[in-house]
């Protein structure tokens, strides 16, 4: 069943900005059905994502788990629950986050892969200090291939983000981390 949920080259992210202590996203495949839901616990000081099947949370999917407590360079694993499997990493790009977005894409061994950047460095200044109405493009890229893009669409009340697949070949798994991952760490500082 699981293995069915990473079939779509696009999904639609949702994230709740007006929401109780915490966050929510959904997840909706291309003829919208829920696909993925997370429910993220506020003031937690090492971060622990579950991704779910549904809002029910009765099939964990995927695990993304911080190394450690409140790290500006932190690196978050990625496992895939069905399996116990450690699929990949994240580890955002501390001090040159600070001006544009960077995260490490790390394989199951933690060897740097890949990298997931912010579209543009005037963009993200001018969103970091002037006004934060432009939306976000991050592009994932592996070996100088881009393999997943994550746009938000700007909306006050709900974050709506597409998560495009260009290669069939990438794993789905760490796109579908990634792009939750952006959306609660990156949204955080909106």
């Amino acid at each position: 069943m699981s293995n069915e949920l990473y079939t779509h080259n696009e999904y639609l992210l949702r994230r709740k900005v007006l929401t109780f202590a915490g966050a929510k996203f959904h997840i909706y495949d291309p003829d919208g059905n829920l696909a993925f839901y997370s429910k993220m616990k506020a003031f937690k000081l090492k971060e622990d994502i579950r991704v779910y099947h549904d809002e029910d949370m009765q099939q964990e999917l995927l695990l993304i788990q911080a190394r450690s407590v409140i790290d500006f360079s932190a690196t978050y694993d990625v496992f895939d629950q069905t399996t116990g499997e450690k699929i990949g990493a994240y580890r955002r790009k501390g001090l040159k986050s600070m001006l544009q977005d960077e995260w490490l894409v790390m394989d199951a061994n933690d060897n740097e892969v890949g990298l997931v950047k912010e579209d543009s460095t005037l963009l993200a200044l001018v969103r970091r200090f002037v006004a934060n109405i432009i939306p976000q493009t991050f592009h994932a890229t592996i070996a100088g291939q881009q393999v997943w893009s994550f746009k938000q669409n700007f909306n006050p009340f709900v974050h709506k983000i597409k998560i495009s697949f260009h290669d069939p070949d990438f794993e789905k798994r760490m796109g579908i981390a990634g792009a939750i991952l952006l959306a609660a760490i990156e949204g955080r500082q909106k």
